[in-house]
C-alpha cells in the first residue's frame, strides 16, 4: 500500500472533520494525527499557518485550508465524484459549501463561545486533546486559559449583543430547512454526498457535540442529526437528484439564508475591506450586522464568483439564482 496521507486535525475543528470525512468517503489511505502537544514539532515544520487541518502528502509536501484541500484531492481521486453532473447543480453545491464554511461557522462559533456551559465544555475538550496524559489539575488550568483566550474571539465571526439574535435566528432557520429537506433523502443532493454536504455538515456536527446547540439539534431535528452523523463516514447509496426534486425544500436555503444573509454580508465585508474601513455594517433581514471585516472571506467570495464565471453554460442555473434573489451577485461579478 502507498504511504498514507497524514491529516493533522482536531476533533473540535469543523474544517478538520470535514477533510477527514472526505478522505473516508474516497477511501484514501490516511492517518488522523490529533494535534496534541507531542506532535506539534512535526506539524510546525509543515505548516505555513498555525491552523488545522493540514494534510501531509506522501511526497513530503503539505496542503492547508479545507476547501482547497478537497478541490486538490478531487483532481486525483475523482471517483466517486462529489460533484453533480450538471453545471447548475455543481455551482449550487459549491455555493452551499461556501455558505457552510463562512456563514454556518458563525452559528457554530457563536454558540460554542457565547454560553458558559459551552465555553467550559470546549475548553475541557481541547485541553484533553492537547494533553491527554496530563493530570486533571493541569488540564483544568489549560482549559481556563483556552476559555480566556477564545471568548473574546467571538467578535471574529461578528458575534455580539447586537448580532446575537440574527445569528441564532439563522441557526434555527437553517435547522428547519435541513430537517424538511433531509426527510426522505440521505444527503443534500440525493443519495450520495456532494461538496455541499462536506462544508455544511461539519458545522452542524460540531454543534451537535456542544451543550447548547447540541440540545437544540437533538431535541427537535432528528433528520438533521442523522445526516450529520452519517457524514462522519459517508457512503454513496444512490445517485444525485435533479433540481426539480430538490427545489421545494432546497430553495429556502438559497433564498432565506444564502440570499437574505450570507451574500449581502459577504458583499458588505468585501466592500469594507476595499474601502479600507475598520468596521463593516449591513442590514440583514432588517437588523444591523456589524463586525471587523475579514480578509479571508473576501477571498472566498471572489473564489465562488470565479466558479460562476468559469461555467460554460448558465442557462439552467440563472433562473434558479434569479428565483432565489441572488443572480445579481454573480452577473455583476
Amino acid at each position: 500500500m502507498a504511504d498514507p496521507y497524514l491529516i493533522y486535525g482536531a476533533e473540535p475543528s469543523p474544517y478538520s472533520v470535514k477533510v477527514r470525512s472526505y478522505f473516508r468517503y474516497k477511501d484514501i489511505p490516511h492517518e488522523w494525527v490529533s494535534r496534541s502537544a507531542d506532535r506539534m514539532e512535526e506539524f510546525q515544520k509543515l505548516a505555513k499557518l498555525p491552523l488545522v487541518p493540514l494534510v501531509a502528502l506522501p511526497d513530503g509536501g503539505a496542503l492547508q485550508d479545507s476547501t482547497p484541500i478537497i478541490e486538490k484531492m478531487e483532481q486525483e481521486f475523482s471517483e466517486p465524484s462529489i460533484h453533480p453532473d450538471s453545471e447548475a447543480m455543481f455551482f449550487i453545491s459549491a455555493l452551499v459549501e461556501e455558505y457552510g464554511d463562512e456563514w454556518g461557522n458563525k452559528h457554530m462559533f457563536h454558540y460554542r463561545w457565547w454560553y458558559e456551559p459551552d465555553q467550559v465544555h470546549t475548553g475541557d475538550w481541547i485541553a484533553s486533546i492537547m494533553l491527554p496524559d496530563a493530570p486533571d489539575e493541569q488540564k483544568a488550568e489549560v482549559s481556563k486559559s483556552i476559555q480566556k483566550r477564545m471568548k473574546p474571539r467571538i467578535s471574529f465571526v461578528g458575534s455580539s449583543e447586537k448580532t446575537k439574535d440574527t445569528i441564532e435566528n439563522s441557526f434555527h432557520n437553517l435547522l428547519e430547512i435541513l430537517e424538511s429537506h433531509l426527510s426522505g433523502r440521505s444527503f443534500l443532493f440525493g443519495e450520495r454526498p456532494a461538496f455541499a454536504d462536506f462544508g455544511l455538515y461539519a458545522q452542524v456536527y460540531e454543534e451537535s457535540c456542544d451543550p447548547t446547540a447540541g440540545a437544540i439539534i437533538k431535541e427537535g431535528y432528528p433528520n438533521t442529526l442523522a445526516w450529520a452523523t452519517r457524514m462522519l463516514d459517508p457512503k454513496a447509496q444512490g445517485e444525485f437528484e435533479p433540481w426539480e426534486n430538490l427545489a421545494p425544500t432546497l430553495m429556502p436555503l438559497l433564498r432565506d439564508e444564502i440570499g437574505a444573509l450570507f451574500l449581502p454580508w459577504s458583499e458588505a465585508n468585501a466592500a469594507a475591506l476595499m474601502a479600507g474601513e475598520d468596521e463593516m455594517s449591513v442590514l440583514l433581514k432588517g437588523r444591523e450586522f456589524s463586525q471587523t471585516p475579514q480578509k479571508y472571506h473576501a477571498r472566498s467570495l471572489a473564489a465562488i464568483k470565479d466558479k460562476y464565471n468559469s461555467l460554460n453554460d448558465t442557462a439552467s442555473l440563472n433562473p434558479i439564482l434569479e428565483e432565489a434573489g441572488i443572480l445579481d451577485h454573480f452577473k455583476s461579478a
